[in-house]
């Protein structure tokens, strides 16, 4: 229920309480659940009205929503269950005892059997508990004073324990303003109205007694005004205007209405602001009026008041509809086929395609990079990286800021309209402005230091025939500034959220501009300072961005719901109104979806690894492509302005373009065609111009020559020390094409050492009595004193190691046989298993508290708390479904964990409270990865559905989600078990997949990886870093074991399954499960077999650490997925611009 409907429930609530409707307010408020009447609840309970006060709070909370609630009926309960038994009636009691406090048996069994047992006294004051139970007044007041607290205490009673503050009889209030707006608009307005109804609109009787027939609208909706008019600014459209603006105003548009003249690429109005609304959609955000002279308000009679305001105009000016021309595409009109890979080298944020040159491609990074690409060679034109033009005029906020993180994203680039121009917005308070010339030199224009917050979008507006820039902010504002100066023209306030995008747009001589804020607001501005014309929400209430077809005639929007929701939709344009929703999104959408037009035919929108394509009359997916593989989640596009070109953003930081049979025929001619640095804009295909070189001009300059290196003599720059880094930076950035690597040659011959005999290593299997089941969870305890397992039959098996003369620190170790330890009474520490399902499925997790005291652990059923010494369950909670998949202390509390699960969702438990502190959902399924990063204040998270999500702990908000990426040749996403870890440095993140370990920034942008090949080809089983973090331990399936360098990834060694696989006990197909590293020694390891064996392994004496590091050219399986500078295992550096594979 939206805010305003929730007000109008106050205001009904005050409404009936001062008419004294007692009992209908109290059902309201129970319905409702927006107030909790504590008043009432305590003379409910006074009175002893059980039933009632269950009803209300009913409302409210139910037993089982968290302890709170579950205490507050366990009071309420007992006490009607006492007084049956102080009343001696002895079956009232066995009812209550059998139907109200059962229940609670399950959570506490000796209680209910404690309370079971006061049916057979004769006094229940004989038991000693409660010996001082007085009469039932006052024990009801004494149980009035804890239920008090537990409400206040319970969480779902938030902010609804107090009444909104408002004036008295605000309601009537209301409506005496809705009817003398009304009684203002008669055409004969009388001085005492006779007003005997509200259910239609008031009119005056006419001058000769008659009285003027109702609008033929209900409340709701308003009057149809005549077929073909437009209605001016105060006319009820879906999108309710404020004010209207003066009649001049209105006169200027009415008199520069033609209907036939042509529309470019802006033209279009928005609903319900100039086209002739219906009824149906009027006045859904009905507001009143502010009073004053020369505010004219129309509901009654269109034409009439219309007449009122246009002094010498025509009565009617004709409209000629929203009609389409049939359809003559076909799908094969769409851009499908992948015709250039382009390297951007880091993670591309927005694009946009000149508006003549056709091939010219402006892209923005989230480093705060810009390019310009001529997509037809390959070539970047351009390269601007980063700064700050001239701190001393920014403002000290932003100065601030920058101190505090100089990382800086572009949220938008776009060109002018005529591309000479072109617009900048970063995620940090500025905005730059650059001048581009057909040579492929940009210019600095000028830099606006324009919100406060990130620049969340900017686009190119017309109004008053001067060229503007219209900006919008994490500031809630809207600013339009002058594209000559860059002076600030207007600033639009009114939002309550900050600012998403902006959609400037103009309607014969009307200028507007529509905005969307991240609470789904949506609304409109004229050039003026009168406010928003529109206050309508947007499909999804989050994330939206509108466009219109490139005549100008239709508006789509498209956006995403917090919980993942996309919608795709169009308006109907003379009502307002959603007149179709486009089907075919995934359920929830990773990531905020993009779309665009072309064509005044097609959609297309990012979503599910593909770009999927719609006709606009047809609700059903057209067609859809996956760009032969290698797309985010929620992949950013953009069409050329033919709509023969599609750029496409890729998870290895580049961008795919994508062509139709026009589009691969410009870029054959392209490619075959020498260029003529005198052709101009105005040439149908256009081509590269002249190189200028050092002794001028170097006319017919062959493609064949360096297609792919980078054009660094375009930028013409003065010279000085920065421009000159710059540009040797710039220079030396190649843009290769991606592509697999080829094995055959690349490939050198492994020179590692090569470990297959027991005798060069230490190896230690440990004693294990018990049955064998495969070992699915392994962690050594933080004193590195013993090691836990988990076998897939829910038991765990503790081994602890003893101080004798071989091993004098009573640490664990190879050298020395450990016992497999037990309490005296040979208990076992077995999980739940009653509600879990009995397949290897189920999915088993473990967590060890700092101090090694408890465990926490599940295998599929309830998460269990088990004392470390006694091996006793402490407590059991999150009984299934869904299971529990995996768990994670919160580093800076042990009483808050991270509970992975099995349905994708993460709940944050407090075990103290016994209470879901929130549920976190981003994942698709289940979760199988969660690390804490204490100095970056984020938690990261892995699924089956190989995707990893960043959430800051702070507000458990999502910071950023994406799939990891794929290996070379691999064109489906990816699926799958996918582990995470974070380094020592707290700032880089090992994620172990079947297919791949990799290392990733905190931004999960991939730093390096490595994928199975050649002897270690089987799949990754498990891996983690160790204690040190200077080496990765890697199991594979084949029961090899592999040691990397973490810094580079290289291969330091390779242990065969025979070096610690006896014969006798392998069946030739054992391998671990999972590794576990020790927390003080560097080079030790165990490992958990799918046999259900545990081994501890280490370097031989001989050798004291594991191998050395390889030169990185004979370890051909490590790729690059943005090389880091020296710094960055320091959590300092930045991808570089060398392209990915």
């Amino acid at each position: 229920m939206s805010s305003l409907s929730r007000e109008l429930v106050f205001l009904i609530l005050q409404f009936l309480d001062e008419e004294k409707f007692k009992e209908t307010v109290h059902k309201l408020e129970q319905e409702s659940g927006f107030f909790f009447n504590m008043k009432y609840f305590e003379d409910q309970v006074q009175a002893g009205e059980w039933d009632e006060v269950e009803r209300y709070l009913s409302g409210f909370t139910k037993v089982e929503d968290n302890r709170y609630s579950m205490k507050i009926f366990f009071e309420i309960r007992k006490q009607k269950y006492l007084e049956a038994l102080d009343r001696q009636d002895r079956p009232k009691a066995v009812d209550i005892l059998v139907k109200d406090l059962k229940v609670f048996a399950s959570f506490n069994e000796d209680l209910f059997k404690e309370i079971t047992q006061l049916v057979t006294l004769d006094n229940f004051r004989q038991n000693e508990q409660l010996s001082k139970y007085g009469d039932t007044k006052s024990a009801r007041n004494i149980m009035l004073v804890e239920l008090k607290k537990l409400i206040e205490a319970n969480p779902l009673f938030r902010d609804k324990l107090s009444f909104p503050a408002f004036k008295a009889s605000r309601l009537r209030t209301l409506i005496n303003q809705s009817l003398n707006w009304q009684h203002q608009l008669c055409k004969n307005p009388r001085p005492n109205p006779d007003i005997k109804t509200l259910f239609i609109d008031h009119t005056c009787a006419t001058s000769n007694g008659s009285r003027v027939p109702p609008p033929t609208n209900t409340p709701l909706t308003g009057p149809i005004p005549k077929p073909g008019v437009f209605p001016p600014l105060g006319g009820h459209g879906p999108f309710q205007p404020v004010v209207s603006p003066p009649p001049s105003a209105i006169a200027g548009w009415m008199s520069g209405a033609n209907p036939s003249m042509p529309h470019g690429p802006m033209a279009a109005a928005p609903p319900g602001l100039v086209q002739a609304p219906s009824s149906a959609a009027f006045l859904k955000h009905p507001r009143t009026p502010p009073g004053g002279p020369g505010m004219d308000y129309q509901t009654a009679d269109s034409e009439h008041l219309m007449k009122r305001l246009r002094a010498s105009q025509p009565d009617e000016v004709s409209f000629s509809g929203s009609t389409h021309p049939p359809n003559m595409y076909s799908p094969d009109d769409l851009p499908k086929i992948v015709v250039r890979n382009l390297s951007q080298g880091s993670n591309v944020m927005s694009m946009d395609f000149h508006p003549q040159q056709q091939t010219v491609l402006l892209v923005g990074t989230n480093v705060g990079d810009i390019s310009i690409w001529e997509v037809g060679s390959r070539e970047r034109l351009a390269l601007k990286s980063f700064k700050v033009w001239d701190i001393s005029a920014c403002s000290m906020p932003f100065q601030t800021t920058l101190v505090k993180d100089a990382t800086i994203s572009v949220n938008r680039c776009v060109w002018g309209p005529d591309g000479s121009i072109l617009g900048v917005a970063f995620s940090k308070h500025i905005v730059q402005i650059y001048t581009y010339n057909p040579a492929g030199e940009l210019r600095q224009h000028f830099e606006i230091d324009a919100h406060i917050g990130g620049v969340n979008d900017i686009a190119f507006a017309h109004p008053n025939k001067q060229l503007c820039i219209v900006t919008c902010g994490d500031d809630k504002t809207i600013k339009v500034w002058d594209a000559v100066g860059g002076r600030r023209q207007y600033t639009f306030e009114g939002h309550e959220a900050p600012v998403y995008s902006v959609c400037p747009h103009y309607k014969e001589n009307i200028q507007f501009i529509f905005s969307t804020a991240i609470d789904g607001k949506i609304k409109a501005w004229l050039y003026d300072s009168l406010g928003s014309r529109v206050d309508y929400d947007a499909p999804g209430l989050w994330c939206t961005t509108m466009a219109y077809s490139a005549d100008g005639t239709r508006l789509f929007s498209c956006g995403t719901s917090k919980e993942g929701e996309s919608h795709l939709v169009e308006w109907n344009e003379s009502e307002g109104a959603i007149k179709r929703t486009f089907s075919g999104f995934r359920k929830r959408s990773l990531g905020v979806v993009q779309f665009d037009t072309t064509k005044n035919r097609f959609l297309a929108a990012g979503d599910e690894f593909q770009i999927k394509f719609w006709d606009m009359d047809n609700t059903n997916i057209l067609t859809y492509t996956d760009g032969d593989g290698g797309l985010p989640a929620s992949p950013r596009l953009r069409f050329n302005k033919e709509g023969s070109l599609l750029a496409v953003t890729t998870s290895d930081n580049g961008i795919k373009i994508l062509a139709n049979n026009d589009g691969q025929r410009m870029l054959r001619m392209l490619e075959t065609r020498a260029f003529d640095g005198a052709r101009g804009l105005s040439e149908a295909v256009n081509v590269k111009p002249t190189i200028v070189g050092a002794l001028g001009p170097v006319g017919n300059v062959s493609s064949s020559m360096s297609p792919m290196l980078e054009r660094s003599d375009r930028i013409q720059q003065s010279m000085s020390l920065g421009n000159l880094a710059n540009i040797e930076s710039s220079s030396r950035v190649a843009d290769v094409k991606p592509r697999i690597l080829d094995t055959s040659d690349k490939m050198k011959s492994w020179k590692f050492p090569d470990i297959a005999d027991s005798s060069q290593l230490k190896t230690l299997k440990l004693p294990d009595p018990l049955t064998a089941s495969k070992v699915v969870r392994l962690i050594y305890t933080n004193s590195g004193l013993a090691v836990l397992a988990l076998a897939s039959n829910a038991v765990h098996k503790l081994w602890k190691w003893q101080r004798n003369e071989r091993n004098p620190s009573g640490k664990s170790s190879a050298s020395s046989v450990p016992q497999l330890w037990q309490p005296t009474n040979g208990a076992l520490m077995s999980n739940d298993l009653n509600d879990a399902k009995q397949t290897d499925d189920s999915v088993a997790c473990i967590a060890l508290s700092k101090n090694d005291s408890y465990v926490m652990s599940a295998s599929g059923g309830k998460v269990s708390l088990f004392n470390m010494m006694t091996f006793k369950v402490m407590t059991t909670f999150m009984p299934p479904p869904p299971a529990a998949t995996y768990l994670a202390f919160h580093p800076q509390d042990n009483n808050i964990i991270a509970i992975g699960m099995e349905d994708s969702t993460i709940q944050i438990y407090n075990v103290r409270v016994d209470e879901v502190k929130t549920k976190l959902k981003g994942h698709q399924k289940r979760i199988s990865g969660l690390a804490f990063s204490q100095s970056l204040n984020i938690l990261v998270s892995s699924g089956a559905d190989a995707h990893l999500c960043i959430w800051n702990i702070d507000g458990w908000e999502k910071k950023k989600s994406r799939p990891i990426q794929a290996p070379p040749g691999h064109s489906a996403p990816l699926s799958g078990e996918t582990r995470v870890q974070f380094h020592n440095n707290q700032s880089h993140v090992l994620v172990v997949h079947e297919s791949q370990i990799a290392v990733y920034d905190a931004q999960l942008e991939c730093l390096r990886s490595w994928y199975p090949r050649d002897s270690l080809s089987a799949p990754i089983s498990s891996a983690i870093y160790s204690c040190d973090g200077l080496m990765i331990f890697t199991g594979f399936c084949d029961g090899a074991v592999a040691i990397f360098d973490a810094e580079s990834l290289n291969l330091r060694c390779r242990i065969a399954p025979s070096a610690y696989i006896s014969n006798s006990s392998s069946n030739g197909n054992t391998f671990p499960m999972v590794i576990a590293a020790h927390p003080s020694d560097p080079n030790q390891f165990a490992l958990g077999m799918n046999d259900g064996a545990v081994h501890v392994i280490e370097p031989s004496d001989a050798e004291t650490k594991w191998g050395g590091p390889m030169l990185a050219q004979e370890n051909g399986g490590v790729v690059p997925c943005s090389i880091p500078s020296s710094s960055a295992m320091n959590g300092g550096g930045q991808p570089s611009e060398t392209p990915p594979r």
